[in-house]
């Protein structure tokens, strides 16, 4: 496994690497994960840099970090200051980048990145207090997939108690989107999960996960990938969701996005939202719950 600086898309960045896959993060804005899949091999991210703005704020792809906010948790401070370069430092074994500070807010965003074996990183999504006042929210990180032909996307539901529910939040308008309808076809619920074959129709949705397992199949380049974080009922989460997705229009993207728990934040304080990504060769069916959470056995 190696941890080295590299040149991606013209960026300055560093690579992760493992025997078989490779993780590249950007440093000079964001920060961003630009590339994940095999090393050498395509791209199970987004990257468009310059594509799909709001205002002054790009979207790029990859993967990044927002922070939630109480009681309006996708607000302007959600998007700042993701144009300025950051940190990068290199450490045995892993990497870690820091994100400039929003003069507004005065926070830092940031993640760091360790291979933990072949198949599986280490992902410490945070956000850092800089100023010398209180501050409110929540980590939430957000991976923008590619769907290539025949992408299946799965996301377990339940607890598997006695008493067993769970919550989705439907999206019907949001910042000049809308969706499709919440009769979509390309969103099943089955007994054990939530099943998201993407077919370029809008949707959002917000989930109660109690396993905190998303997870995508790709059949054309043979891969399935997945996020995990842990899950805490007694906590407070956006819309009281710990895991969402998105799907593009015309299949442009779908983001795999986890949210932590909500904490106020005294001065010079951290707050760390940990997801761990799983690789694995062949395109697995996810058919069912114990498929996905098979990935992080």
């Amino acid at each position: 496994m190696k941890v080295e600086r590299t040149r991606f898309d013209n960026h300055d960045g560093v690579e992760v690497r493992t025997a078989e896959f490779s993780l590249i993060a950007v440093a000079d804005c964001g920060p961003r994960i630009a590339f994940l899949g095999r090393t050498g091999g395509a791209n199970l991210l987004l990257w468009e840099p310059g594509k799909y703005t709001r205002g002054d704020w790009d979207l790029r792809g990859g993967h990044r970090v927002w922070s939630t906010t109480p009681l309006a948790d996708e607000c302007e401070n959600t998007y700042r200051p993701d144009n300025q370069p950051c940190e990068l430092r290199i450490e045995k074994g892993k990497c870690t980048l820091l994100g400039a500070e929003d003069p507004i807010s005065r926070t830092r965003r940031g993640f760091s990145v360790e291979p933990m074996n072949d198949n599986l990183f280490k992902i410490d999504n945070f956000i850092v207090n800089t100023s010398d006042m209180l501050c409110a929210g929540g980590v939430w990180a957000l991976t923008c997939t590619l769907p290539t032909a025949g992408c299946r996307y799965a996301v377990p539901v339940g607890d598997g108690s006695s008493w067993d529910t769970f919550t989705m939040v439907f999206f019907r308008q949001w910042a000049g989107h809308g969706a499709h309808s919440f009769e979509d076809g390309q969103i099943r619920v089955g007994k054990d999960q939530v099943t998201i074959e993407p077919a370029g129709l809008e949707n959002k949705r917000m989930l109660q996960a109690h396993k905190g397992i998303i997870a995508m199949s790709d059949a054309q380049n043979d891969l399935t990938f997945g996020k995990k974080t842990v899950y805490d009922r007694n906590a407070r989460y956006p819309l009281g969701a710990n895991l969402a997705f998105y799907v593009g229009t015309d299949n442009f993207m779908v983001e795999m996005e986890t949210m932590g728990p909500e904490r106020t934040l005294k001065p010079g304080e951290e707050l760390h939202h940990v997801e761990w990504w799983s690789l694995t060769d062949g395109a697995k069916p996810l058919q069912s719950a114990r498929e996905s959470e098979a990935l992080f056995v």
